[in-house]
C-alpha cells in the first residue's frame, strides 16, 4: 500500500513537472513576449527573463525589438524630365509595439518592404534627375515620411531611409560626362583670359618703366641672349628692334623733302623766245601742280620781259616743236 502510493506521488510529481516545464519560457533581452490565452490577446507583455504560460492554453509569440536593417530592392522608374533611372535603397526600422506589430498586421517586415518599394517608386517619378543625384538628403527625409505613416499604425518605426544608388542609362551617362568637360574646358579658358589679363596689365607697368630708362630694354634684350644660350642651341636668334626701321623711314623722307626745286622759267621768256609748252592732260598738270613745291618764282625784271639777251637764247633748249608763224614773224623783224 506505501509502495503504492509513493509510487503515485511520484507520478504526479513527473506530471507536475513536465507540465512545468512545457510552460516555461525564457524571453531574451531584445525581446518581447505577446502572450495570447485562447486565442485572446494577454494585455500584459511579457519582458525579458524566464516567464510562464499555461501549456496548451496560452501561446507566446517573441516579437524582436532591434533596429531591422532591410535593403530595398532596384525600382525602375521615370523622372518627372522623362529620364529612366533605377534606384534601390536601404531601410533602417524597429518594433516600437510589440502587441500591434502581431495583432494589426500579418507579417510586418513583408509589408515595411513593400510599403519601401511603392514609396520609392512614387518619389522617383516627383523628382528630377538632378535632384536625385545631388539633393538625396531631402529626398531621404521625404521617402521616410511615406514609409512611416502607415507603419505607426504597425507599432514600427521608420529610424532611417538612404537611397544607396542610381544606376543611369548609359547614353545619359556619356551625356553627361560631355557637359562636364565642356564646362570644365569652359572655366579653363576663363582661368586662361584672366591669367592674360594679368600679365598684360604688368607687361604694361614694365613697359612704362623701361621706356623711363632706354637702357633697361638693351638689358633685357641681354638677359634674353643669356636665357637662350644657356641651352646650348647652335643657332642664336638675335631680334631686330623696330625702332631702328622706323628710323631710317624717318630719315628717308627727311632726305626726299631736302632735295633743292629746280627753277622755272616764266612764261613771258619762254613765249619770247619762241617756245610753246608741249600739251598735257588735265589730270597730269593737276598732279605736278600739288607735288611742286610752293616757292615763290622769282620776278623778271622789264628788260628781260622786253627782250632777251643772247645768255638767254643759249640757255633754253633747242625747240623740238614748231614754231608758230607769230614767233617766225618777230623774228625776222628783228634781225
Amino acid at each position: 500500500m506505501v509502495e503504492e502510493l509513493v509510487a503515485a506521488g511520484v507520478a504526479v510529481a513527473s506530471a507536475g513537472l513536465v507540465y512545468a516545464l512545457a510552460g516555461a519560457r525564457v524571453v531574451k533581452q531584445y525581446e518581447r513576449g505577446v502572450v495570447l490565452r485562447l486565442g485572446r490577446l494577454r494585455s500584459d507583455v511579457r519582458g525579458p527573463g524566464f516567464t510562464m504560460i499555461v501549456p496548451v492554453v496560452d501561446r507566446i509569440r517573441k516579437v524582436n525589438m532591434q533596429i531591422v536593417t532591410m535593403p530595398v530592392p532596384a525600382q525602375e522608374g521615370i523622372t518627372r524630365d522623362n529620364v529612366t533611372v533605377r534606384v534601390d535603397a536601404v531601410v533602417y526600422f524597429k518594433v516600437v509595439d510589440a502587441a500591434d506589430a502581431v495583432i494589426q498586421v500579418e507579417d510586418y517586415r513583408f509589408a515595411v518592404s513593400q510599403m519601401a518599394q511603392t514609396s520609392l517608386r512614387s518619389i522617383i517619378g516627383k523628382s528630377d534627375l538632378d535632384d536625385l543625384l545631388s539633393n538625396r538628403e531631402k529626398l531621404n527625409q521625404g521617402l521616410e515620411l511615406m514609409i512611416d505613416s502607415p507603419a505607426i499604425g504597425w507599432g514600427v518605426q521608420i529610424d532611417r531611409v538612404e537611397i544607396k544608388d542610381v544606376s543611369l542609362p548609359e547614353t545619359m551617362k556619356r551625356s553627361m560626362a560631355r557637359q562636364a568637360e565642356a564646362d570644365r574646358e569652359r572655366r579653363a579658358r576663363v582661368i586662361n583670359a584672366d591669367a592674360e589679363l594679368q600679365a598684360s596689365r604688368k607687361l604694361a607697368e614694365a613697359a612704362g618703366v623701361m621706356s623711363e630708362q632706354p637702357a633697361a630694354l638693351q638689358l633685357r634684350l641681354l638677359q634674353t641672349v643669356v636665357a637662350v644660350a644657356a641651352e646650348k642651341n647652335s643657332t642664336l636668334v638675335l631680334p631686330f628692334p623696330v625702332e631702328l626701321l622706323r628710323f631710317l623711314e624717318k630719315a628717308q623722307q627727311s632726305v626726299g623733302v631736302q632735295q633743292p626745286a629746280v627753277p622755272e622759267q616764266p612764261v613771258e621768256a619762254r613765249q619770247s623766245a619762241g617756245l610753246q609748252d608741249a600739251p598735257q592732260p588735265a589730270g597730269a598738270q593737276q598732279s605736278v601742280e600739288a607735288l611742286r613745291p610752293s616757292v615763290p618764282a622769282p620776278a623778271p625784271s622789264p628788260a628781260e620781259v622786253q627782250e632777251p639777251g643772247p645768255s638767254v637764247r643759249e640757255q633754253l633748249p633747242s625747240p623740238e616743236v614748231p614754231l608758230s608763224e607769230e614767233s617766225e614773224g618777230s623774228k625776222t623783224g628783228h634781225d
